[in-house]
Order: structure tokens, then sequence, then C-alpha cells
């Protein structure tokens, strides 16, 4: 695909490209119309914990899900496009191999976004869609596959804190046996609760606490007890927060194949949303709040936001 240029003045229309260590996302927007929002679970993160590298099956499982976005783009008289990476491909030794593959597919450099930008981006993504205005301060909590992020702020950023903690991470480092035992859980529940201790941001301050991405957005179907994943039942929805720490237990109790029998679960997801589920358990265990907003804007909507 050829750099992505100025198709003509009369055209707003931006390409948003956020790339996870379980997910790469596109949005074609002309915001505040979005006209394609896409996922793909392509486990760029596969073994980076341990290896220090992205594998090779990873890198061509991104690719291929790259070369199809590319085909969408060109479909639309994009004006901009961002594409931004973050936590697989920051801790990755090979990483100069992925940044060459986006560049050869889109014609641009993919940015490695360091925390704080991946802070501000999702915040900005998840309080702009908000249709009734939050008591503040704010709590956006954004679990990846391999960091979570902290943001607190009323109208903007206030104080941020990306941990290299997340759904596949924590998986990958603890919960070995399908269900997991009950000394595999402990374990991980120490690992996050040793990075929250260093979190400097005070989730006990939140007056309300907003959850973005993948895993949160799978628990609130399952809290739901939805039939199928219906975007417009979880965008906004409000949640107990003993509803989410019962169905962690729930969730931790299952098997793999139980799980992945969820009408709601992506398959991709399935082996990890325990450990994420963990992560937003013990997250939320620091806050003062009985509910949780759910959004279904987050990081991707904030990169597009940034371009427009």
């Amino acid at each position: 695909m050829a750099p992505v240029t100025n198709q003509g003045e009369q055209t707003n229309t931006v390409a948003a490209i956020d790339c996870g260590t379980n997910t790469i996302k596109l949005m074609i927007a002309n915001l505040p119309d979005v006209l394609v929002r896409e996922t793909r679970m392509v486990r760029l993160g596969q073994d980076v914990d341990r290896t220090g590298r992205l594998a090779d099956e990873a890198l061509a499982r991104t690719f291929a899900a790259i070369d199809e976005y590319a085909a969408l783009i060109e479909q639309h008289p994009v004006k901009r496009l961002r594409f931004c990476a973050t936590s697989a491909s920051r801790d990755a030794s090979n990483a100069d191999v992925f940044v060459a593959g986006v560049r050869e597919r889109l014609g641009i450099e993919p940015e490695v976004v360091a925390g704080h930008e991946e802070a501000r981006l999702a915040f900005d993504g998840a309080v702009r869609n908000l249709r009734e205005a939050p008591k503040t301060p704010v709590l956006v909590v954004d679990i990846g596959g391999g960091s979570t992020e902290l943001i607190l702020g009323a109208d903007r950023p206030e104080q941020e804190f990306s941990m290299d903690m997340g759904s596949v991470r924590m998986h990958e480092r603890h919960l070995h046996s399908d269900p997991p035992t009950a000394a595999e859980i402990a374990a991980a529940t120490e690992d996050i609760d040793a990075h929250l201790d260093r979190c400097p941001v005070p989730a006990g301050d939140a007056a309300t606490v907003v959850g973005v991405a993948g895993t949160i957005i799978t628990l609130a179907a399952g809290v739901l007890d939805l039939p199928t994943y219906d975007r417009e039942r979880i965008d906004q929805s409000v949640i107990p927060v003993a509803g989410l720490h019962e169905f962690t237990e729930r969730l931790l109790a299952m098997t793999h194949e139980q799980r992945l029998a969820l009408p709601y679960m992506h398959p991709g997801r399935a082996d990890v949303i325990g450990a994420g589920a963990l992560v937003l358990d013990r997250v939320l265990r620091r806050t003062t709040v009985e509910t949780l907003v759910v959004s279904e804007a987050d990081i991707l909507d904030g990169i597009a936001w940034s371009i427009s």
C-alpha cells in the first residue's frame, strides 16, 4: 500500500490502528461518524514475556491482519493514518522486524507509544464517549494483553501509570492448569497486587470508574448474561462491582472449553480471560465505587481523534 496522502480537501476521513499484545484494531472514521471498526485477535505478544522476542507465527498472523486492513483503507478516502503499537512491541528485541513489516504494508512508520501517551489516548477515547457527564475524578481502567493502564482525571488525564501486567502476560506467567489451581491464582494475585502497590495513581480517589477494551467488555457481557455479544447493550452499561467479583470467581473455576462455550466469548480470548478478570478484580478492590461504567470507545477512538 502506498503512503496515505491527502486525497482531496473535502475529506476528513482518518484511519487509526491500535496494535496491542492480543488484538489489532482498525477504525476508519469521519468523526464523530465511524465508518469501519474491525478487530482481529492475533496474539502478537505470544511468549514475549518469556522469550523477549516476537514469535515468527505471531508476526505472520499480525501481518495478515494488516494486509486486510490495508485493503479496507484503500476503499476509503483516508486523509491521515496513525498506527500505534503498545506493550508487546515495546518489549521485543526484534521489534525492527515488526516495524519494517508495517512500513512495507502501510507506507508509514508505526509509533511504539510510551505508556504516558497510551494512557492519554485511552482516557480521551473513553471519556469523550460518555453520554452523561461523570462524577469526577474519573478513573479509566484499560486492561490489555500485556499491560494495564490506570488514568485518573477530570477533563483530561492528571495522573496515569502503565504496568506490565495484562491478560496474556499474567496467564502465561501463572495460570498453567485447566482450570487454574488455587496456588496459581494466589501467585497471580500476588503478582498483580505487587504491581498495584507500586502504582502511584490513587484509585481510591475515583468517583467514577470507566472500563475499556476487550477484557472488560467481555466481562460486562458475562455479568449481563448476554446471549451473544451486543455492542449496543454493553456500551455505557453500568455493571455492579459485586457482580464482577462473583463472575471472576466463576471464570477462574471454569475449564477452557467451558469458557469457550460462553456465547459472547471470542475464541481468541477464552484462554486468557480469567487472568484479565483477576486484574480487574484486584484494581476494583482498591476503589470505593459500587459500579463500573463500560465504554466501547477506547484507545482506538483516542488515536482517531488525535488526527482528526
